[in-house]
């Protein structure tokens, strides 16, 4: 029987008339794992792309008390014009393409070590961390109204003790500085948590275990968020609906997430399907 090499040799001389066979060849030359994936995270990020007007029109129609209505031109100017938009949907396929290396891994038969697994692990408890902060923020300006942005105060709070009494104010970094605290300490919690849930999982299930972690939290996070912004659009709240619009966006975006392995592993399934079966010199 030949081996492996002299299999690929003679078939790479043989004519290929079939589609199938053409389009095999053109992908095992360029690394087929990595175009999957390549391919996934496109798809995910054209979904984020698509999706982003109707949920903000379906969010923000005029169905609320305020009655307020928003058209096309606002939607463009609100996303697809502004910088926070393209930094979150940067941030989501980051992500993605993060959290595909170890499939890519699994696919291609080789996990050296376990420095592959922490990848998926630091990806994983980094969408928890949002998912629990977007929660969090949805069900506050439910019930405390705008007041509820409160929460990301306390870093201007604290350097206004270091000002003048009168000098009391809040800043935009001083917001940001509040968030990015909160979602860092958020972000190690949930990565002791779910590290010690998985430390002694095999590759496949640390993957499944993520994927189920993700799905559970952003439905358990819509299922707060979407009736805190039923509540918060029916009153004649000003920027509580802004927190509770982020809730959805948060736990639709991690949804849409999760399922990027899933298609990934369709696509390498049936790249598999379209790889031709060496030939047996003893067939022959």
């Amino acid at each position: 029987m030949e081996n492996l090499a002299s299999r690929e040799t003679r078939f790479s001389k043989k004519p290929r008339t079939d589609l199938a066979g053409a389009t095999f060849n053109f992908m095992a030359k360029s690394k087929p794992m990595k175009r999957w994936a390549v391919l996934t995270v496109l798809l995910y990020a054209l979904a984020l792309l698509v999706l982003a007007l109707p949920v903000f029109l379906i969010a923000f129609g005029n169905w609320g008390k305020n009655e307020t209505s928003h058209g096309l031109h606002e939607v463009i100017q609100s996303f697809y014009l502004n910088w926070g938009y393209w930094l979150w949907l940067a941030v989501m396929v980051s992500g993605q393409a993060l959290l595909l290396i170890l499939p890519i891994h699994i696919a291609e038969r080789r996990l050296p070590a376990r420095r592959p697994l922490k990848i998926p692990i630091i990806v994983t408890t980094f969408f928890l961390a949002n998912l629990l902060l977007a929660g969090l923020v949805s069900l506050l300006c439910a019930i405390f109204r705008d007041d509820g942005f409160e929460i990301f105060t306390f870093a201007d709070r604290m350097a206004n003790c270091f000002r003048q009494p009168s000098a009391d104010q809040e800043t935009t970094w001083g917001g940001i500085v509040s968030i990015s605290i909160i979602t860092i300490i958020f972000w190690i919690g949930w990565a002791f948590i779910f590290r010690r849930a998985t430390r002694a999982d095999e590759p496949d299930a640390l993957l499944k275990r993520a994927t189920r972690w993700l799905l559970r939290g952003s439905i358990l996070e819509l299922i707060i968020a979407v009736p805190s912004h039923v509540i918060v659009r029916r009153r004649d709240d000003c920027c509580a609906p802004a927190g509770t619009f982020w809730g959805i966006a948060t736990g639709l975006s991690v949804m849409l997430l999760c399922f990027g392995p899933g298609v990934y592993f369709l696509f390498v399934e049936r790249c598999q399907k379209l790889k031709p079966k060496p030939v047996d010199k003893n067939i022959e």
